[in-house]
C-alpha cells in the first residue's frame, strides 16, 4: 500500500511539474515592447534600427523591467508595419543584419535581461518566395501547398470569410486565403472539418499543413539557437481556419509548445490571443487580457461609446472587465501568466488630449503594475506619450500611427530620436512644444518616469506584489469608485486603492483583521485606511492611487 501511495505521489508532483511548464525567470519578469521603427535611429535616416536600440539598454534597465519584446524585423514589404514577412530568416535592411540582432541579444543578456521577437505564424507576405513558387502551374512543388489556392469562390461562405478571399488570377489558381491585408496570404495549417465540397480544404495533419508547422518550428529553432529567449506569436488564434471554438487550434498549439518546451525548456512563448484559458490551455506561457472600457470608450461590438473607468467624470464601471478579468484570472492560474499591457503598437495609448496629467497617468500606472501576472509597458507610455490622432498612414498603420510615434528622449532635434531631416522622419513626432521626454522626467523625482521606477522596484521586492502574488477585488464592483483590491503571498500582505476621478472617494468593505496598516506608496499620502471590526473603510482625494502594506 505504501509503495501504491509513493507512485501515486510521484505520478502527481510530474503531472503537476507539467501543468506549470515554465522558465523560472517568468516569474519576475517585467516586458518592455519597443517598435523599433519608432524607438532609436542610429544612422540617421529617419527610422529607428537595432543599433539604436542597443544604445538605449541602459536606459530600458533602468526602468525596473528585465524582459524585451520587439514588434517584427524580419525583411518585409512594409504593407503592415513589418507584420507581412518576406523572408523569416532575415533580418530586414532598414533595422541591420542578422549580426546586428545578435550583437543585441548579447548586450541584452549581459543585462541579465531576456529579449523575444514578434512571430507572424499566420500568414507571409505576398513577395514570400514560398508564395511565388505557390503561385506556379505546378502545384506539386515544395511550397505549392504553404498557402489555401482555388480555382473557384463558392457561394455559401459567409460574409466574413468571402472577405478573405483575393482574386490574383494566378497560373495556379484564381484565388487565395489571406488574414488581414491583400499581401498577407494566410499560411496553411488546415482546416478544423474541412468540407468533401471544398477540395482546397485540407486537413490539419494533411502534408501540405503539417509541412508547414515544420518550417514554423524550423524559424522558431533558427533564432532560439541565435539566443533569442522566445517570441510572442501574432495571431495565435488564426492559425487552423473554419475552428470556431479554437479546439483544433489549440490542439495544434500544443504539439507545437510540447515540442518548443522539450527543446527550449528556458524559451518563452507569448500568445496574441486575448483568451488565455485557451491560449494556456494550448502551452502558452503568457496571454494577453484587454483593459476594455477601462481606458476606451469604444469597443469592438458595442453599439454606443461606454462611459470610461479611467476619465476624471467618475462615471465608469469595472463590472463587465472584472467580470472578465476575473474568470480569467482563475481559470488560469498555476497554469501559465495572464498580462493586462499599458498599451500596444494597434491601440491608442493610455495618454491622450484628454487624459495626459500627470497624477491621472501615474494612477493608471498602478492599476496596470500591481496587477498578477506579467507586466508589459509600451515603449514611452512610462513618461506619459500621447496618442497623436490624425497621425498620417504609415505602411498601412492607419489610426494606429498616432501610437506610433518616434520616442521622445529629450528636447533636441527630432526629441532625440534621430539627426535626419524632420520630414524624413518615420512618423510625425507630437507637435506639443510641452511633450514629455526622457531627460525632463529622469531629473525630476515626482516624475511619471521616476513614479514607475519606484513601482517596478516595489514590485520587485515583493512575492507578493510579484507576478504569481493573490489577487482578489475586495470593494464592491457596483461602487466602482474607487477598486480596492489585495495582492498577498503567504503572510505578507497588500491593499492597492484606486481613484482616477475628480471626486473624494471612500470604500468600506468586510474586515481583513489587520494589526497595522501602513503607507507604503502612491500618488498621495493624504488617503487614509481605518480598520474596524466588522468593516474597514478606506478614504481618497480625488485622482488619486495608494499602495497600503499590512504590517
Amino acid at each position: 500500500m505504501k509503495k501504491i501511495l509513493l507512485i501515486l505521489v510521484g505520478v502527481l508532483m510530474l503531472v503537476s511539474a507539467a501543468a506549470q511548464n515554465h522558465p523560472d525567470w517568468l516569474k519576475s519578469a517585467v516586458f518592455y515592447q519597443i517598435y523599433p521603427s519608432s524607438f532609436q535611429d542610429n544612422d540617421g535616416n529617419g527610422i529607428g534600427d537595432i543599433k539604436g536600440i542597443q544604445s538605449r539598454l541602459d536606459y530600458v534597465q533602468s526602468l525596473g523591467v528585465n524582459a524585451i519584446w520587439l514588434n517584427p524585423i524580419f525583411k518585409s514589404a512594409f504593407c503592415d508595419g513589418g507584420y507581412d514577412v518576406i523572408d523569416f530568416y532575415l533580418v530586414d535592411p532598414r533595422f541591420g543584419t542578422n549580426t546586428d540582432l545578435v550583437e543585441l541579444v548579447k548586450e541584452v543578456h549581459k543585462r541579465g535581461m531576456h529579449i523575444v521577437l514578434d512571430l507572424v505564424a499566420g500568414h507571409s507576405s505576398a513577395q514570400n518566395e514560398w508564395f511565388k513558387q505557390s503561385m506556379e502551374a505546378d502545384a506539386n512543388q515544395h511550397f505549392s501547398d504553404y498557402y489555401i489556392w482555388t480555382a473557384i469562390k463558392p457561394n455559401d461562405l459567409t460574409q466574413q470569410e468571402a472577405s478573405r478571399w483575393v482574386e490574383a488570377n494566378a497560373p495556379r489558381a484564381r484565388y487565395y486565403i489571406k488574414n488581414f491585408y491583400d499581401c498577407q496570404p494566410a499560411l496553411n495549417y488546415g482546416y478544423a472539418n474541412p468540407s468533401p465540397s471544398h477540395p482546397w480544404e485540407q486537413s490539419v495533419d494533411a502534408p501540405g499543413p503539417q509541412a508547414v508547422v515544420r518550417e514554423l518550428e524550423n524559424i522558431i529553432t533558427f533564432w532560439l539557437e541565435k539566443g533569442i529567449d522566445g517570441f510572442r506569436v501574432d495571431m495565435a488564434s488564426s492559425l487552423v481556419k473554419n475552428d470556431p471554438d479554437k479546439s483544433a487550434t489549440i490542439a495544434l498549439w500544443k504539439k507545437i509548445n510540447g515540442w518548443f518546451d522539450n527543446k527550449f525548456p528556458e524559451g518563452v512563448l507569448i500568445a496574441e490571443w486575448f483568451n488565455p484559458k485557451q491560449s494556456i490551455e494550448g502551452g502558452f506561457d503568457i496571454d494577453f487580457l484587454r483593459a476594455g472600457n477601462l481606458f476606451s470608450a469604444n469597443m469592438r461590438g458595442q453599439t454606443a461609446p461606454a462611459k470610461v473607468y479611467f476619465d476624471k467624470a467618475g462615471e465608469g464601471s469595472i463590472s463587465n472587465w472584472y467580470t472578465s478579468f476575473k474568470d480569467q484570472y482563475e481559470s488560469t492560474l498555476n497554469k501559465g501568466y495572464i498580462s493586462v499591457p499599458t498599451g500596444n503598437h494597434d491601440s491608442p495609448r493610455i495618454a491622450n488630449s484628454e487624459r495626459n496629467d500627470s497624477q491621472q497617468l501615474k494612477v493608471a500606472m498602478t492599476f496596470f503594475l500591481t496587477l498578477p501576472g506579467i507586466p508589459f509597458i509600451y515603449y514611452g507610455d512610462e513618461i506619459g506619450m500621447r496618442y497623436i490622432p490624425n497621425s498620417p498612414d504609415i505602411e498601412g498603420s492607419r489610426t494606429r500611427s498616432g501610437t506610433r510615434t518616434p520616442m521622445q528622449w529629450d528636447d533636441s532635434q527630432n526629441a532625440g530620436f534621430s539627426t535626419a531631416p524632420k520630414e524624413k522622419i518615420y512618423i510625425p513626432q507630437d507637435p506639443d512644444l510641452n511633450r514629455p521626454t526622457v531627460a525632463k522626467q529622469d531629473k525630476d523625482p515626482d516624475s511619471q518616469l521616476n513614479y514607475v521606477r519606484t513601482l517596478l522596484k516595489l514590485r520587485a521586492s515583493s512575492a507578493a506584489l510579484g507576478n504569481d502574488g493573490e489577487w482578489k477585488l475586495v470593494s464592491d464592483v457596483n461602487k466602482p469608485y474607487p477598486m480596492v483590491y489585495i495582492r498577498r503571498n503567504g503572510n505578507e500582505k497588500y491593499i492597492i486603492a484606486i481613484n482616477p476621478s475628480d471626486k473624494k472617494v471612500d470604500a468600506e468593505f468586510s474586515t481583513l483583521n489587520l494589526n497595522r496598516v501602513a503607507y507604503t506608496l502612491g500618488t498621495t499620502s493624504k488617503c487614509s485606511y481605518k480598520a474596524g471590526k466588522s468593516v474597514d473603510t478606506i478614504k481618497m482625494p480625488a485622482v488619486s492611487a495608494v499602495i497600503f502594506k499590512f504590517e
